[in-house]
């Protein structure tokens, strides 16, 4: 393996090595840019340690820049970061060098200004992102995960990294620039795609139990075996994942739902037992139940299989957790029906009505994404469904009306909801659901029934009728709805009102203002 870094990035780090010569501190990359560039993978962000003040050198580093970027720190930590933003965008030979008045080069353009007028800097893609901080040696007590912090060597801070992959590090500095100093073995870790701990790992674990979560991570990604000391080391010290913050856990859920292949991930959360404390209702899928010879199929695994499915489809985290939630339903309304067998009647609805319980206990939003992958899990059956029927205009108008914009999303997640072995029965659910996508175009062509709207709204029926809001208000336009969703009238807003004045006529309503038209 070698270390492939573009001119830009050896630029900057030829900067950082003559500002740290300057301070007289030694410095290094290290982590996982380091692990990034020998794996030939992209990154946006690079650790420097240095045997110094880290905050110190960040300073001198951003003045190397024009304009100079701002420096972030935090005191208390000891670290410091500054962002070169538009960084991986453009071609090296579109940056402009310039002399400053020390005769050093800067990068005209490349450094983030100080502030926008509203106060926030902008988060920039093609950034990148470079941390300071002092090499240090850490304490931990028990029941925390904060650590007592000293200065320490670049030794003591490859001590304290959670893999031997993460603790590498390459030297910025004159005597032995571009040197990969790897302590650990981490290289032929790398070659081996094995995950360990560079110390003990019940040590490592012990005092930092996010790592436990970050190697089922890191596996996930990068498609790497956990070294089985490493991991009955996880499966030992499992419940003290109970000490680490929902956020910080769910960080790592959503970077293991954004993998290639989040099944590796999910799996090895379970065979850990660390599934069983974070997400528990996850576990309440596992196992196929056997009764007179009639059993169901694993739905944990048919789970992540369909996030699997998906996840080779779409980047999109949220139709991912649609798909990770799509059977939450079914351990609730699991019976089973003498003589036909296991059924989970109505898991749809009950799972919908489990996602805003398990978004707030995940720290998850509580906003537009939870309402979209309530909808996915709430729908999921009924594009199926429609496979099984002679589809109608009014099934194909309804599932349109339902959806709305999220009608291809659903049918993503329908389609990887398909996990039999049997591949005669899959092209025969794949050919189906064409048909449903054919449908659905047709009709929507036809009706533009998707984000569709009443042409009679509650406003004209409370002033036609001289009605204040009230439940007659609302079964008025729910009757309207339907018989255009059924296709009983045209979706017009004549046919409406002729077919709303036949309805006021059946509960004795009498009109006001016959000249009412909302407006």
């Amino acid at each position: 393996m070698e270390i492939k870094c573009n001119d830009k990035e050896l630029f900057v780090f030829k900067k950082i090595a003559h500002a740290a010569a300057e301070l007289g501190v030694p410095a290094y990359v290290i982590g996982g840019f380091v692990r990034d560039k020998l794996l030939g993978r992209a990154t946006k962000d690079a650790d420097i340690v240095c045997v110094g003040d880290g905050i110190q050198l960040a300073h001198k580093v951003a003045e190397r820049f024009q304009p100079k970027p701002s420096v972030s720190f935090f005191k208390n930590f000891g670290t410091a970061q500054i962002k070169l933003k538009h960084f991986y965008e453009a071609n090296f030979g579109e940056v402009h060098l310039i002399a400053e008045n020390n005769g050093q080069e800067a990068v005209e353009n490349l450094a983030e200004p100080a502030a926008e007028e509203n106060g926030d800097v902008p988060h920039e893609k093609s950034a990148l992102e470079i941390e300071f901080v002092g090499a240090r040696k850490e304490s931990y007590r028990y029941h925390s995960r904060n650590p007592e912090v000293l200065p320490g060597t670049l030794k003591d801070d490859q001590d304290r990294r959670d893999f031997t992959i993460n603790a590498m590090a390459i030297s910025l500095n004159e005597a032995d620039y571009g040197t990969l100093i790897d302590p650990f073995n981490g290289l032929q870790d790398l070659e081996r795609k094995i995950i360990q701990t560079p110390l003990d790992p019940d040590t490592t674990f012990s005092d930092d139990p996010l790592r436990m979560m970050r190697a089922v991570r890191f596996a996930a990604q990068l498609n790497f075996t956990i070294a089985p000391a490493t991991f009955q080391s996880i499966k030992d010290h499992a419940e003290r994942i109970r000490i680490i913050s929902q956020e910080r856990i769910t960080e790592e859920l959503n970077k293991i739902l954004l993998s290639a292949k989040p099944s590796v991930g999910f799996d090895l959360l379970y065979q850990s037992g660390l599934l069983h404390i974070i997400f528990p209702q996850l576990v309440d899928l596992v196992g196929a139940e056997y009764i007179d010879g009639l059993g169901h199929k694993d739905n944990f695994y048919h789970t992540l299989q369909v996030v699997d499915n998906i996840s080779r489809n779409t980047s999109d985290l949220w139709l991912r957790w649609a798909a990770l939630l799509h059977d939450i339903g079914k351990p609730p309304t699991k019976k089973f029906e003498k003589g036909h067998g296991w059924t989970f009647h109505g898991h749809e609805v009950v799972g919908g009505r489990m996602v805003p319980r398990l978004f707030a206990k995940l720290k998850l939003p509580q906003n537009e994404k939870l309402r979209f992958v309530k909808k996915l899990v709430e729908l999921h059956l009924r594009p199926i469904s429609l496979t099984k029927e002679n589809i109608t205009d009014s099934a194909i108008r309804r599932l349109l009306f339902d959806a709305g914009d999220d009608i291809d999303s659903l049918m993503l997640l329908c389609e990887a909801d398909i996990t039999s072995k049997n591949k005669q029965k899959v092209i025969r659910f794949l050919e189906n659901f064409e048909l449903v996508r054919h449908r659905l175009r047709e009709v929507e062509e036809k009706d533009r029934i998707r984000n569709w709207q009443p042409p009679i709204t509650g406003e004209i029926i409370m002033d036609i009728f001289g009605l204040s809001p009230c439940k007659i208000v609302g079964d008025l336009k729910s009757s309207i709805r339907e018989a255009i969703l059924d296709g009983e009238i045209d979706n017009t807003y004549d046919a409406a009102y002729d077919f709303m004045m036949k309805k006021a006529a059946e509960l004795g309503l009498n009109v006001v203002n016959k000249n009412a038209t909302g407006n």
